[in-house]
């Protein structure tokens, strides 16, 4: 797998998340497979380009492997500019995000929402294109609801524009993250342009994974929601496609071991506050594949705004949950 002049070590890639694919998360899953992550979407306004949380979603400092960012926004030229000067932050690729379904982001006519103007698509993928001397990918949906279902003609405007790469989630903007995803749009998108196309939407087991890459023939998938709590999927994948096997890893040690590594980058990346605070959602998906914790220890961890504090009450939860527990989440972790 190729974008531009870059050899992914695999077709395995982070989906950009709002929220959730920071750089620690990032290079955790870089460290378990992925051979690409993309950061969360960054807003194209000039006016919050510099605004420490924006320049934040796009630190590259410390980081592993190509560096690529996803940009939002409407304006053409506020997109280029916005691609300009993420390139002249370090970012080697930069992503175009029209598939975003958030209500606050397609209220704005942005995200997903553009996928109902295809000359205003064509607008931003030139302009963005020209401005930067670096691979420029674009993420869509399948159209903007199932009567309106037009990635075939989008990826046509993208490869035209000279996008180096296309990612299709296989889900309309209508129906948002609800329903199964379907991959009938995404093989027909890829036998219609020659540009790498990257297949996303419900790969939630080893098994899916090999399935939407021999169905829709992509030359990739991407993985989001399944890889929260679980950076190591990738690894599992990667393993199943070489060999045909399950790969048997992921015990009650293993978990903690990585939380622990999660954890303790969040705290540096963000600061105390701010990454304790950060950690309570990811704390909960890890421990959400193992089974439920007690209302009280949840409340404990959840509530404190200490970081020490925090990672011995997650350290002392692990404690609830026997060898039984961990051999069981082990044989079946490619399940979840």
């Amino acid at each position: 797998m190729k974008i531009g002049p870059y050899q992914l070590n695999n077709n395995l890639i982070l989906a950009p998340m709002a929220g959730i694919t920071d750089q620690p998360f990032r290079n955790l899953c870089k460290q378990f497979g992925a051979g690409l992550a993309v950061s969360e979407m960054v807003a194209s306004n000039p006016a919050l380009r510099k605004h420490r949380r924006t320049l934040l979603k796009a630190q590259h400092s410390g980081e592993i492997g190509l560096r690529a960012v996803q940009i939002l926004g409407t304006n053409p030229q506020q997109m280029a500019e916005a691609a300009q000067f993420n390139a002249q932050k370090g970012a080697q690729i930069i992503d175009i995000n029209m598939g975003c379904p958030a209500k606050k982001v397609c209220s704005v006519a942005a995200g997903s929402a553009l996928l109902r103007d295809e000359k205003l698509v064509k607008n931003i993928l030139d302009q963005v294109v020209n401005a930067v001397d670096i691979p420029v990918t674009l993420k869509i949906r399948t159209g903007w609801d199932k009567n309106n279902r037009n990635a075939v003609s989008i990826a046509k405007i993208a490869e035209q524009a000279g996008i180096a790469a296309l990612t299709i989630h296989g889900r309309t903007r209508a129906c948002a993250f609800k329903g199964a995803a379907e991959y009938d749009t995404i093989q027909a998108v890829k036998q219609a342009v020659t540009i790498p196309v990257i297949a996303n939407g419900d790969i939630h087991s080893v098994e899916k994974a090999q399935y939407v890459l021999e169905y829709t023939g992509a030359d990739a998938i991407m993985i989001g929601r399944a890889a929260q709590g679980r950076p190591w999927f990738f690894q599992e994948i990667q393993h199943f496609l070489q060999t045909g096997e399950h790969l048997i890893q992921a015990d009650l040690q293993k978990v903690k071991t990585t939380l622990q590594q999660h954890l303790q980058a969040l705290y540096l990346f963000y600061g105390e506050l701010n990454g304790v605070r950060i950690a309570r959602k990811h704390i909960g998906w890890y421990f959400g594949h193992l089974g439920s914790l007690p209302a009280t220890i949840k409340a404990q961890i959840y509530q404190t705004n200490i970081a020490k504090t925090q990672l011995a009450l997650v350290n002392a939860a692990f404690e609830l949950f026997d060898h039984t527990t961990s051999q069981h989440y082990a044989n079946n972790a490619f399940r979840y």
